[in-house]
């Protein structure tokens, strides 16, 4: 499929106005616009990859005219880069550095950073130098997909003749840097006719004299080689098969928990992205898939993210025993200690060998498997694993994919400047934990996720109402998993855990929140209404901590299950037994539970809270409460002996609390800002 040039006069010129008047500021307007154009395209640039950058003019303190290099700032997103994202380097230092037989990385990044214009900038782009030696004012760099395809032909000097004449010239593969900036400069002075380079096994740099003019060569270049490629591709069909629902879902537990399980190298719990689209499926159909599994990445830019290789898993792979799975990760992991002894030995610093576990794995029938600390890293890494099969499949079929070898690779996974990226600040203490919440909908459900997410954790939001969740979710963060469905169906729970495993790959804790409020004396109670309450307040939790635990017998890393009981159970209210007699029930199961699955590791908790404004006691029933009492409202939510309105993130913060409690389980903790009659000390 070609790609569609999206440039749009009007656009860049109501950018243009908004930025300013002077020249720089007109010119980095054009810059962010087209960088944007191209990274909202995923088959032009993939996360964090690409670089752009312009030449311009400004002024110093003194009034005085410099010469600056916008490049592409470290951590920024070309689809979502503002201007902040191009820090303005001096060009005339940079230029001089040409000058020198050799140059450090250290040396390098301290003179870009010396020569900032503003100093609190982030770091400019590794490939710098290259956009300052080439002498043109707009310069694009692209890891698209057909030209990672054409870098990786056995012979892509040939290839890229036989598309574009001599309007390109080709760069031998050398690792990001001085030399490679170097080298580029030095091939387009001896070709200055050309249009553009292709960088072997790297990528496509094209420039202009406008930012319009370099886009337009990106698009046109680009659609050049898709179509190129195009003719090539093979045409082959196969009949792809696809394990059962519940047999994928068992595999994914049993894999999740071999992953953490995996002997020495056991981790926190990951978190699992699956793509299972039909051309993911049929990829890992292909009779070379064994071989393009060891053959390396599309770009070594890819391989702190992915590793250099996936683990592939067979259609038999999926039905295998937990520890089945663990040693065929074992496997893998020796393998990835031995690349690593191999290239570490000629390495001239010492290096501290990474995780060896798998980030990426291939599974026939299942799909492909992001493995990261966090949702958005598995993502990414999926994201990133969809491109590499793409180049891979193009560049087996129209020649071989002979990506670059071992010792490149390593050098890139372990160079400093390309770990810089993923960051090394501590993690939230709730990383990697997946977290189920129903009633998430509603006032305490909500400030659950909320105080969960900014933990760390990842969370699937369950209620039977989509208006809300959405809300809920829009507040939260639109990245939040949400599930619409009434938990008391009998289906329910082996649907939310489907829901969850088939998302992050399985489940650590459940907050069994959902509940309603019926009120009726004892004397006058309808039958129907009790048992509607029951089948609400009980046996709803009862049935999805049930299936949960089933799940987390599959994955074998424990979990924790935390009820949200309430100060009922123990304290009845006047006419409020169709609620308090379900609820005494789930507080009996809360130390049931605790008792039968502690063999198992699992926790199970649960909160008593009163009085939070929530659907439970809503405007109303607060009215029809305090009137009840002869108090105001205010009062009445006070009523307790700190003599504090009791708030959802108070309750919050309770559940928060027992799930960081290691040692805990069996417990019951009050949040009802002191009530001697439920209090259970």
């Amino acid at each position: 499929m070609l790609f569609l040039n999206n440039w749009r006069d009007e656009e860049c010129e109501q950018n243009r106005l908004a930025a300013g008047q002077t020249d720089f500021q007109r010119d980095l307007a054009d810059r962010v616009y087209t960088s944007q154009l191209i990274g909202k395209v995923p088959d032009l640039v993939m996360h964090g990859g690409g670089n752009t950058s312009c030449k311009t003019v400004t002024k110093n303190l003194f009034g005085e005219k410099i010469d600056v290099l916008c490049v592409k700032g470290s951590g920024w997103d070309l689809g979502t880069i503002e201007a902040a994202g191009f820090p303005a380097v001096k060009l005339e230092p940079l230029l001089k550095l040409r000058q020198l037989s050799k140059l450090s990385d250290e040396d390098m990044v301290n003179v870009q950073r010396a020569n900032l214009v503003v100093s609190s900038s982030p770091n400019p782009s590794v490939e710098t130098l290259l956009h300052a030696f080439l002498p043109y004012k707009f310069i694009d760099h692209t890891h698209s997909t057909p030209f990672l395809a054409l870098a990786n032909l056995p012979d892509p000097k040939a290839a890229m003749h036989e598309i574009f004449g001599k309007e390109f010239a080709m760069v031998p593969y050398v690792m990001p840097g001085f030399e490679l900036a170097k080298m580029a400069a030095q091939v387009h002075e001896e070709t200055p006719h050309i249009k553009g380079l292709l960088l072997a096994k790297h990528g496509h740099f094209t420039w202009g004299e406008t930012a319009k003019q370099s886009y337009d060569r990106v698009i046109d270049h680009t659609n050049r080689v898709e179509e190129w490629l195009t003719q090539h591709r093979a045409n082959t069909s196969v009949q792809i098969k696809k394990p059962q629902a519940l047999e994928q879902q068992d595999f994914l537990l049993k894999l999740r928990g071999s992953l953490v399980n995996c002997s020495e190298f056991a981790i926190t719990p990951v978190i699992f992205n699956v793509i299972q689209t039909e051309d993911t499926l049929r990829f890992l159909c292909r009779d070379d898939v064994s071989i393009l599994a060891k053959a390396g990445v599309a770009t070594p830019d890819h391989v702190i993210r992915t590793k250099a290789h996936p683990l592939l898993l067979d259609f038999n792979d999926v039905k295998k025993s937990r520890q089945d799975l663990i040693e065929l990760i074992s496997s893998y992991v020796a393998d990835y200690k031995s690349y690593f002894q191999r290239c570490a030995e000629f390495s001239v610093a010492p290096k501290n060998m990474l995780s060896p576990l798998p980030k990426l794995i291939w599974a026939k029938g299942i799909g492909i498997i992001g493995v990261g600390a966090t949702a958005k890293e598995a993502r990414v890494i999926t994201d990133l694993a969809q491109q590499n099969i793409k180049v891979m499949a193009d560049s087996a079929d129209a020649g071989g994919f002979c990506p670059v070898q071992e010792k490149d690779l390593f050098d890139l996974e372990y160079w400093s400047l390309e770990q810089a990226k993923l960051g090394k600040s501590k993690p939230p203490v709730m990383q990697g934990q997946v977290v189920i919440v129903t009633g998430g909908a509603g006032s305490i459900g909500s400030a659950i996720a909320k105080k969960f997410h900014a933990a760390g954790a990842e969370i699937m939001l369950v209620d039977k109402n989509l208006e809300q969740l959405e809300q809920v979710r829009s507040l939260i963060d639109p990245g939040i998993s949400i599930l619409q469905i009434d938990i008391t169906q009998t289906d329910a729970p082996t649907r939310i855990v489907e829901a969850v495993t088939r998302t992050f790959g399985g489940v650590d804790i459940l907050i069994s929140n959902a509940g309603s409020a019926q009120q009726s004396s004892i004397i006058d109670m309808d039958k129907q209404l009790l048992r509607d309450s029951f089948e609400l307040n009980f046996f709803a939790h009862f049935m999805l901590a049930q299936e949960v635990f089933k799940a987390f017998r599959e994955q074998a890393i424990n979990g924790q299950i935390l009820f949200n009981v309430s100060k009922q159970a123990i304290n009845p209210g006047q006419n409020f037994g169709a609620y308090g007699l379900p609820k005494s029930a789930l507080f009996f199961l809360v130390r049931q539970m605790a008792l039968e699955f502690g063999g198992d590791g699992v926790r199970v908790n649960g909160v008593n809270a009163d009085r939070i404004r929530s659907g439970l006691l809503n405007d109303a029933m607060i009215a029809e409460r305090s009137k009840a009492r002869g108090v105001d409202e205010a009062t009445y939510l006070a009523g307790n002996l700190l003599k504090k309105e009791v708030q959802a993130h108070h309750v919050a913060e309770a559940f928060l609390a027992l799930a960081k409690s290691e040692r805990t389980t069996g417990h019951v903790m009050t949040v009802d800002g002191g009530n001697i009659d439920a209090s259970l000390r």
